[in-house]
């Protein structure tokens, strides 16, 4: 399937270089206090290392429940995401109701295993208390071109998801990591994101934060364009999540811009967008405070 003639985009490096110059170039006028309070309710706060274990999943769980104790005016951030098996460790910690429980899945983060397993791994993590659920698209089958085989494996996530959210009694969001940083092209990035749209994505996310190149703006940029373009030939509203090397308040800032600049308000929110991070929160609040902070 041609999805850039299916919805009528060809992605132009050179309007999207002069638009990610404008806001850049425009960072520091636009920036106040709100904004970055704004960014900080956008994260889903993020450990996924080899090391985790129960009690230190358990000690940033303890963190987000101390930040309305120890910084009131902060909203809480918008999820905790963790490794499947940790999911029932942030459901039984948390809370507030408002902070949601976020996994990733199907493999993460090379997605490289049997369809049957991936299935398995989302319904477990929903079982265990995933509100979110974060899948990797499979590149195995897409940079093949074979884009009907991993739209089928989206599909297939999203009906076991599906099936087990009414089970629990709960809404569950499906995310689909792109890992813009191995498609490369404006082509390849626009492509996987309207198969991920089509195929049932609630957001569509840059990456897993695992290989060599992660989120930029030039695939946030385009990976709006696509969600604009989705939203205008079928009326549903997809998410836009950066993750990966999503460090400093700076960084957050260029990614609400341009959320801001090719989507709108109606964005602006954690329904709709999120920030993947797992260093981003003290920056912010270092930049909220104009001191250092380290509280996560």
């Amino acid at each position: 399937m041609d999805y850039l003639k299916e919805y009528g985009y060809t992605p132009s490096a050179e309007d999207i270089g002069r638009s990610l110059e404008k806001i850049a170039g425009n960072l520091d006028s636009i920036t106040t206090p709100e904004v970055l309070r704004k960014c900080f309710s956008l994260m889903d706060l993020t450990t996924l290392h080899t090391q985790d274990t129960p009690a230190s999943v358990k000690k940033l769980v303890d963190k987000v429940n101390d930040l309305r104790t120890a910084y009131p005016s902060y909203p809480l951030p918008a999820s905790i995401c963790v490794y499947p098996n940790f999911a029932s460790v942030v459901r039984a910690g948390l809370e507030s109701h408002e902070v949601h429980v976020t996994t990733v899945a199907s493999c993460f983060p090379s997605a490289q295993s049997f369809l049957e397993v991936k299935v398995r791994e989302c319904e477990l993590a929903v079982e265990n208390g995933a509100d979110e659920v974060d899948i990797v698209l499979a590149l195995n089958s897409f940079l093949a071109g074979d884009y009907e085989a991993a739209a089928a494996e989206i599909r297939a996530m999203k009906a076991a998801i599906d099936h087990s959210s009414a089970k629990a009694g709960r809404p569950v969001v499906l995310k689909v990591i792109l890992e813009t940083g191995l498609l490369v092209s404006h082509e390849n990035i626009a492509a996987a994101s309207f198969l991920a749209m089509e195929a049932g994505a609630d957001f569509i996310k840059t990456s897993t934060g695992k290989v060599e190149v992660n989120a930029t703006p030039v695939a946030a940029y385009v990976m709006c364009e696509c969600i604009r373009k989705f939203y205008e030939k079928t009326g549903r509203k997809v998410g836009f999540k950066a993750a990966g090397g999503i460090s400093t308040a700076k960084d957050a800032l260029s990614y609400y811009f341009i959320v801001s600049n090719v989507l709108g308000k109606e964005w602006l929110n954690k329904d709709l967008f999120r920030f993947g991070v797992s260093r981003l929160g003290n920056s912010l609040m270092s930049a909220i405070e104009q001191k250092t902070v380290t509280f996560f």
